[in-house]
């Protein structure tokens, strides 16, 4: 099958797409801050260079895009029709460093917490916020 695009405009598209200050990133930043949350963004020196990470409380946060960490069940993580198998493969290796990186994360002591894209797009993303800022008091207090 082939791509409803022109190469040039499909290259267009996806030069657009962004793995830093997403929407939803900075809608949760937002929330922190305003939260009286302090924290530092994409640390490199931490497996995965988590989004943000708040020292204090050993807390690292993961805003994940649906599509490319394979959000299961969800429908914005539906694969392409056109060169599926490819998309399969380079999705799959998104999903095994994202696995890997928490594993390392949580041997050293971290909290890690994920917020998914649509979670945050909804009517409840204010709970979800809400719980979110709830999670890292808690974590801060075992």
């Amino acid at each position: 099958m082939a791509d409803v695009h022109s190469k040039e405009i499909r290259s267009y598209n996806m030069s657009r797409i962004r793995g830093k200050d997403t929407k939803p990133e900075i809608m949760v930043r937002k929330f922190l801050y305003a939260q009286g949350f302090r924290y530092r963004l994409h640390v490199k020196d931490l497996p995965g260079k988590p989004d943000i990470v708040l020292p204090k409380f050993k807390t690292v946060i993961f805003v994940h895009g649906c599509f490319w960490h394979s959000h299961y069940g969800c429908k914005k993580a539906t694969l392409p029709k056109t060169r599926t198998e490819w998309w399969k493969a380079k999705i799959s290796k998104n999903v095994e460093k994202d696995a890997a990186s928490i594993t390392r994360l949580i041997e050293a002591g971290w909290n890690v917490l994920i917020i998914w894209e649509c979670e945050l797009k909804s009517i409840t993303s204010s709970d979800v916020l809400k719980d979110l800022s709830e999670r890292i008091i808690r974590n801060k207090q075992l």
